[in-house]
């Protein structure tokens, strides 16, 4: 007997106003995007029992930022939670949107060891670190840097305790999900996610990725005819809170939090 969920998925598919919808957005790859949604719920049992509705939506989020939604390549994924299903944004899928938005000359991220964090400057907010000094493969933190194309640089830096003390205070599902399966890749796009958010230049794509990200949204998206409609539509945070963004500017107030107020962790500064 047929999922009645992948059934119904599929029904969006051959409904001619969305697909007409479709085709207007995507053009030719429209029927390739319709494919891939399918292929990656049909893969996923626990996807197949989500509600369509929230699957076509997080697909729709995806397809808007010309992300691939294949999990193993790293971008962007379909994630289940309960009966919803999420928009997630990966690292390399952060890392792609600040390269095209053509403001960053170099961004990178990193596993930091023991030994290869150097010095940290308090007063200047200045790193060093050097892969040369590796004295072990303990791992004790996580970095990510950028340096704008106006030579704006900022490093941000979490130890692997913070790192993981921030995945269980804002993911319910940290125990259970991708923060207990695969802890080093959740750091590294905790640390890129929150330097990029607070601190960079961020797009219009970038800004509807981290605005999106663990998001499911309220209402059915089989109606949209434009991806800026996105942007006006609601989003439920099922899985965790969003984390606010200082939006295209290199300066950041200083009563600024990494995590907002709730938090109250110590803003990280560096040199410019």
């Amino acid at each position: 007997m047929a999922n009645p969920n992948i059934v119904k998925l599929q029904g969006y598919f051959n409904n001619e106003t969305c697909m007409k919808n479709l085709q207007a957005m995507l053009g030719q790859k429209a029927q390739g995007f319709a494919t891939s949604v399918l292929s990656v719920v049909n893969n996923n049992r626990l996807l197949q029992n989500a509600e369509p509705a929230t699957i076509y939506s997080s697909a729709m989020v995806a397809a808007s930022l010309d992300l691939p939604i294949n999990p193993s390549l790293g971008f962007a994924a379909i994630v289940p939670y309960g009966r919803s299903a999420q928009f997630q944004i990966m690292t390399r899928g952060l890392i792609q949107l600040a390269i095209r938005s053509g403001q960053y000359e170099r961004i990178t991220n990193a596993v930091v060891h023991k030994g290869e964090l150097v010095k940290y400057d308090p007063f200047r907010d200045e790193y060093e670190f050097d892969a040369g000094k590796k004295e072990s493969d303990e791992v004790i933190g996580y970095m990510a840097y950028f340096r704008t194309v106006g030579g704006f640089e900022k490093y941000f830096y979490m130890t692997k305790e913070e790192a993981m003390a921030h995945g269980k205070k804002y993911s319910k599902s940290f125990a259970t999900g991708v923060w207990a399966t695969d802890p080093t890749a959740m750091c590294l796009k905790t640390v890129t996610k929150l330097l990029l958010s607070k601190f960079g230049i961020l797009s219009i794509e970038m800004q509807r990725a981290i605005r999106w990200d663990q998001g499911v949204a309220k209402n059915d998206f089989s109606q949209i005819s434009s991806f800026d409609e996105i942007d006006a539509e609601e989003v439920d945070y099922v899985d965790n809170e969003p984390i606010q963004t200082a939006v295209n500017t290199e300066e950041v107030n200083p009563s600024d939090t990494l995590f907002g107020d709730e938090e109250g962790a110590k803003e990280k500064k560096s040199k410019k």
